[in-house]
C-alpha cells in the first residue's frame, strides 16, 4: 500500500533551513548557544589581556603607541594568542548570523568581509610589527615584515568595518534581529568614529594613534559583543515559538 510522503522534521537539512533547530526538549539549540557564548569569551578575554598587556613591560603607551606593539616585548606572545582569539571570535560571529534569518546577498557578502577580517588578525601573529623608536609617533614601517603587518591590519580593519555596515543593514529586514539592531548600530557608529579618527591621527597627529585606533577596536568588539548576546534570547524565542507549533499540530 502506498504512503504519503511526509515532511521532514524541523531542523533538517533536508529543508535547507537556515536556523538552528531546538532540541527536543526545546532548550535553545547547542551548537548555537555554544557559538554565541564562545563569541562573548573571547571578546571579555580580549579586552583583559589588552589591559593586563599594557600594564607590563615594555609600557607601551595607549594613546601614542598601536596596539601591535604589544607583540613586541617580553610578553609578545599573549598578543599572538589575542590575535587569534580576535580571528576565532570573528568566525563565531559568522556562525551566530548564518544560523539566524534568511540567507541574502548582503548577508554573504558581509559574512565573506568579516571572514577576510578574521584571517586578517589571525595572520597578524606572523608579521610581527616595527616599534617606533623613542620620541617617534605614526606609522613607518622599516621592514617587509613589518609593512605586510601594515597591509594586513588596514586590510582587516577595512573589511570589518564593511562588514559590519553590510550585517547591520541585513539585521534591518530580519525580525529576529529587532532587539540586537539599534546597539549594533551604535557599535557600528563608534567604529566608524574610530576609523575616521585613526586614519585623520596617521595623516596629521600621529601622536594620538593609539587611542584612535583603540575607539575603532572598541567598536568593532561591541558589535560582536552585541551580536552574540543578542543571538541567545532570539534562540529562545525560536524554540519556544516551535514549540507552540508543534503542540498545536499535536492537538
Amino acid at each position: 500500500m502506498p504512503t504519503t510522503p511526509t515532511a521532514p522534521p524541523p531542523g533538517s537539512l533536508l529543508t535547507h533551513s537556515t536556523t538552528a533547530a531546538p532540541t527536543q526538549s526545546g532548550r535553545p539549540s547547542p551548537f548555537l548557544r555554544f557559538a554565541a557564548r564562545t563569541g562573548l569569551s573571547l571578546v571579555v578575554a580580549y579586552v583583559v589581556i589588552d589591559v593586563v598587556l599594557q600594564l607590563l613591560p615594555p609600557h607601551y603607551s595607549p594613546i601614542s603607541d598601536a596596539e601591535s606593539n604589544l607583540a613586541v616585548g617580553p610578553f609578545g606572545w599573549a598578543m599572538n594568542l589575542n590575535f587569534l582569539a580576535r580571528a576565532g571570535m570573528t568566525f563565531c560571529v559568522l556562525l551566530v548570523v548564518a544560523r539566524i534569518g534568511p540567507s541574502t546577498l548582503t548577508r554573504r557578502l558581509g559574512s565573506l568581509l568579516l571572514a577576510v577580517a578574521g584571517l586578517c588578525s589571525a595572520a597578524l601573529v606572523f608579521f610581527p610589527t616595527d616599534v617606533n623608536a623613542p620620541g617617534e609617533f605614526g606609522i613607518a614601517p622599516t621592514t617587509t615584515v613589518g609593512a605586510v603587518h601594515v597591509a594586513f591590519a588596514t586590510i582587516g580593519f577595512l573589511a570589518a568595518l564593511a562588514a559590519m555596515i553590510l550585517l547591520t543593514l541585513w539585521m534591518r529586514r530580519v525580525p529576529e534581529m529587532v532587539g540586537v539592531l539599534r546597539r549594533a548600530a551604535i557599535m557600528l557608529g563608534v567604529a566608524v568614529v574610530g576609523l575616521v579618527s585613526l586614519a585623520v591621527s596617521i595623516a596629521w597627529i600621529p601622536s594620538m594613534l593609539g587611542l584612535t585606533e583603540r575607539i575603532c577596536l572598541a567598536g568593532i568588539l561591541g558589535w560582536a559583543f552585541v551580536v552574540c548576546l543578542g543571538a541567545r534570547p532570539l534562540d529562545r524565542r525560536r524554540s519556544s515559538r516551535r514549540r507552540e507549533s508543534h503542540a498545536r499540530a499535536a492537538s
